[in-house]
């Protein structure tokens, strides 16, 4: 990731580095040296961190701090996700080790390799020349490596074991919906209203691929000319499923100039993605399509579904804030951009 995104570590969230380095010199062969100890600061949710020993790097990834929804940030799930996918899609990083032992860092975690690129998020990196051309070519790197994890054989993977591609959209829609039930703090019409549709207008899931189902351009590592993606990020909800959720799920992150205010703001600053010549959401699908064959008629369930699903995802977010799970002062006005999610996922039906 950029040296910007890494910062100390932030007050709470520490880690006890003697008895994780006595750990990890009991796993791995580290050279001479101290622990020392950063943290990535872009996440909402997993904490993770750069390990560095003399010139060894890695990356830790564990569970946030406090309760914790039941399946969710389950690390042991996520290493194997990318013990078998790294071989096969480059991005990936390489798993190292996993850990149960709860009493080294207070939860499961796993270290995996340390990634070295450009992460854009809201802007770019200062001597990079941004031109239509850039960003036309970062749309389309997006568009080629989703398309290249979806042709990806999970059959021949231990994928098999820790999926259950059938009626995956039925448990989708509904397993969400009670997701969003349990962490509801405030009454939101539009929130009704798309359950009702979503649950009348499921369609026929595709044939299931592997998905990412967290698929955005901040998740994405980058060559520092920009031409090519060296690393993709945050696997916990990777899964065998219609590759058409993972697509809708890509483009709800995807912010277009033309978007209302609050959908572009509601996190920050806008996303690079607002800049002149990366792809529209309907371009982007529209590529999706050409390269990979899919037929994605049906692309309006896919994208009010997205917008339902980042809304619970921030509405999650928002009650752990709410309940003083965690103090992080980005959160406190979660809760609007909720509801901003939940209208537009409204005006996509209407269109």
């Amino acid at each position: 990731m950029r040296q910007t995104d890494i910062t100390a570590v932030k007050e709470g969230e520490g880690l006890e580095l003697a008895v994780l380095e006595s750990f990890l010199r009991s796993k791995l062969d580290l050279p001479d040296g101290t622990l020392e100890l950063k943290q990535f600061w872009a996440g909402h949710s997993n904490l993770t961190y750069q390990l560095s020993i003399g010139d060894w790097e890695a990356v830790l990834r564990r569970p946030p701090l406090g309760p914790v929804a039941p399946k969710a940030h389950d690390m042991n799930r996520e290493f194997k996700i990318l013990s078998e996918l790294q071989p096969l899609f480059s991005p990936a990083p390489k798993p190292i080790l996993f850990s149960d032992d709860e009493s080294i860092v207070g939860s499961p975690f796993f270290i995996m390799e340390r990634k070295r690129g450009i992460v854009l998020d809201t802007s770019f990196p200062e001597g990079v020349e941004v031109t239509p051309e850039v960003c036309r070519s970062l749309s389309q790197t997006m568009v080629d490596r989703l398309v290249e994890l979806h042709a990806i054989d999970y059959t021949k993977t231990g994928l098999v074991e820790i999926s259950n591609p059938d009626g995956f959209m039925e448990r989708q829609v509904h397993g969400w919906i009670g997701r969003y039930e349990r962490a509801k703090t405030d009454d939101i019409p539009e929130a009704e209203r798309l359950k009702k549709w979503m649950t009348e207008h499921i369609p026929e899931s595709q044939a299931p691929t592997v998905i990412h189902y967290d698929y955005k351009l901040n998740n994405a590592m980058f060559t520092y000319d920009l031409t090519e993606m060296v690393g993709l990020f945050d696997w916990e909800m990777s899964t065998v499923g219609d590759p058409l959720a993972d697509l809708g799920a890509a483009m709800s992150y995807w912010i277009q100039h033309d978007d209302p205010h609050l959908l572009k703001h509601g996190l920050g600053k806008p996303s690079v993605t607002v800049n002149e010549g990366f792809m529209t959401r309907n371009e982007f699908i529209e590529a999706y399509a050409e390269k990979s064959g899919r037929d994605v008629s049906n692309m309006d369930f896919y994208l009010t579904f997205a917008y339902f699903k980042l809304a619970v995802i921030c509405q999650q977010i928002y009650f752990r804030y709410q309940k003083g799970q965690t103090n992080d002062k980005r959160f406190a006005h979660f809760d609007q951009f909720v509801k901003t999610l939940l209208v537009h996922g409204a005006s996509v039906i209407e269109e």
